[in-house]
C-alpha cells in the first residue's frame, strides 16, 4: 500500500476511475453517507458547506456505505439519482464501498489508521441511543455509523474525525475546517 492517501484507487459513483489526488492541495471532508438513515438530511448541510467553501479549497467527498442497518441498499445509479434529486448534491460522490469490517476499502483502512477515534459532539447521547438498539462498535476504531466525517489536510493527512451526529453547523467541525483552509 502506498504511503499517500492520494494514491488509493477509487471509483466515482458513475464508475469512472478516480483517486483523491485530484484534490491534492485542498481540504477534503470524507463522509460515509446513506440514503435511508435518520441522519440523511445532513446531505443538505454538506451540500451547502461545499457550495459555500469550494472556492476556498474545500471538497466534500461522499462515500455511500451499507454497513449500518442496511440503510444504503441502492445501486450507485440509484444513489446518485437520490442525492441529486432530493438534495441537489453537486459535491463529488464515489461508488458504494465497505467502511468497516471484512472487505473494508483501503481508503477507510488508511483514514481509521491515521485517526483511530472520532471526536464526539459535546453532550451527545448518540452512542447511547445506538446502544439502546443493540448497536455497538465491534472494534473501538470502527466507523460508528453513517455520516461519520474525516477531515484531510491540504497535505493529505487525516487531521480530524467527527462523530456521525456532528453536523456541519457544529462549531467544532466548522473551526477545524476553517483552520485547515487557512493553513
Amino acid at each position: 500500500m502506498s504511503d499517500s492517501i492520494y494514491d488509493i484507487p477509487l471509483r466515482r459513483i458513475n464508475g469512472d476511475p478516480a483517486s483523491l489526488d485530484a484534490y491534492r492541495g485542498k481540504v477534503v471532508l470524507v463522509v460515509n453517507v446513506a440514503s435511508a438513515c435518520g441522519l440523511t438530511p445532513q446531505y443538505e448541510g454538506l451540500e451547502k458547506l461545499y457550495a459555500d467553501k469550494q472556492a476556498q479549497g474545500l471538497v466534500v467527498a461522499g462515500f455511500p456505505a451499507n454497513e449500518f442497518g442496511a440503510q444504503e441498499p441502492g445501486s450507485n445509479a440509484e444513489i446518485a439519482d437520490f442525492c441529486r434529486g432530493t438534495f441537489g448534491v453537486q459535491f463529488p460522490m464515489f461508488e458504494k464501498i465497505v467502511v468497516k469490517g471484512p472487505g473494508q476499502h483501503p481508503l477507510y483502512q488508511r483514514l481509521v489508521e491515521q485517526q483511530p477515534r472520532a471526536q464526539e459532539k459535546p453532550g451527545s447521547d448518540f452512542r447511547a441511543k445506538l446502544a439502546g438498539y443493540g448497536i455497538t462498535q465491534e472494534h473501538p476504531d470502527d466507523v460508528l455509523w453513517n455520516f461519520e466525517k474525516f477531515l484531510i489536510s491540504k497535505e493529505g493527512k487525516v487531521v480530524g474525525r467527527f462523530a456521525p451526529d456532528t453536523t456541519v453547523d457544529d462549531a467544532v467541525l466548522r473551526e477545524a475546517i476553517e483552520r485547515e483552509l487557512q493553513a
